[in-house]
């Protein structure tokens, strides 16, 4: 008999305070049309001086073990994909493991960036699938706001902060769960979107770590056409693999990180705008939290329902990227 890892429930989590354009017209030389028409970005949602990575994950995952009616002691695995921890080590996952009590659970975290999520549910589902685990939970989590500076126009206008979560459960002989998983990296192209101080080779307060930037730099002309090129490719690469067509794709929920990168993909897929996702415009690039966010709402909104097939793609720093197959 063949085991599916199949979601249950999905849970999300995004900060009460909401930046506009105009809020950032007022601290670098930008405005709102300005923003708007490059990215399709008109407000974004930034976590507070008290929050961080590690708050989003817990709520996101409280949200989505209620819903799934689930006690934090039956999970066995927590994979969060995130690339802004509280801290640099523990990992986030093992920050969730203990608020919500999941004593039974291993846990680890996924560094790939704005492809956090799809790497970290083909990793849960592939427990699954293997039956080293029946019950995981997967998050896909980022608080960039604290990683970016702010006087740079470049970058600070395009990153919020947001997570999600999903319940994830073995299950037989079913059409549900995660169908087929396309996981993708081009390490050469790594120095385009980086954080170069905080690691071990410049740490933070050496003398050598001196002129390297300890914010999000990107050469966004080079993550622009990298992405409109991996967005469709991926998603092309999945469907080849499981067999089936664009046609056969009821709902498509990209990574929301450009309002044109999603119309070059969704264009590839010759898909209809009714079958594309779009909240970029109310939460911007949310790295991790992305396509988590983008399910949640969609299921709220109605447009996501038991049965359908949801294409989902992310790319991001590494260079990675990478796409899952969901019968939801």
């Amino acid at each position: 008999m063949s085991t599916r890892a199949v979601i249950q429930s999905i849970g999300h989590a995004v900060p009460s305070r909401v930046v506009t354009n105009d809020d950032l017209a007022k601290i670098v030389e930008t405005n709102d049309e300005w923003i708007t028409q490059r990215t399709g970005i008109r407000e974004r949602r930034l976590c507070a001086e008290d929050e961080g990575t590690g708050t989003l994950a817990v709520k996101a995952s409280r949200e989505a073990l209620e819903r799934a009616g689930v006690r934090g002691e039956d999970v066995d695995l927590i994979v969060c994909g995130t690339v802004s921890g509280d801290y640099i080590w523990p990992a986030t996952a093992c920050v969730v493991q203990d608020a919500i009590g999941a004593k039974n659970a291993g846990a680890y975290d996924v560094s790939a960036a704005c492809a956090g999520f799809i790497y970290a549910m083909d990793a849960a589902a592939a427990a699954i699938e293997s039956g080293r685990a029946k019950t995981a939970l997967v998050i896909g989590v980022d608080c960039l706001s604290k990683q970016v500076d702010w006087t740079d126009r470049t970058t600070c206008i395009l990153f919020g902060d947001a997570g999600g979560a999903v319940v994830l459960k073995a299950e037989e002989n079913t059409d549900r769960g995660l169908i087929q998983t396309v996981l993708l990296a081009d390490g050469s192209g790594g120095k385009h979107i980086m954080i170069e101080v905080g690691g071990s080779k410049y740490p933070y307060g050496r003398e050598w770590s001196e002129g390297k930037s300890s914010c999000i730099t990107m050469a966004g002309a080079e993550v622009y056409r990298f992405a409109v090129t991996a967005m469709g490719d991926a998603c092309c690469r999945v469907l080849e693999k499981a067999g089936i067509s664009a046609d056969d794709i009821d709902l498509f929920v990209p990574h929301q990180a450009n309002m044109r990168i999603i119309d070059a993909a969704a264009k590839r897929l010759e898909l209809p705008p009714d079958k594309v996702f779009v909240n970029v415009q109310k939460y911007g690039n949310t790295s991790g939290g992305s396509i988590p966010l983008g399910l949640y709402e969609a299921e709220q909104e109605g447009r996501l329902k038991p049965g359908m097939l949801v294409l989902t793609v992310g790319f991001g720093a590494g260079l990675v990227w990478g796409a899952n197959l969901i019968r939801w």
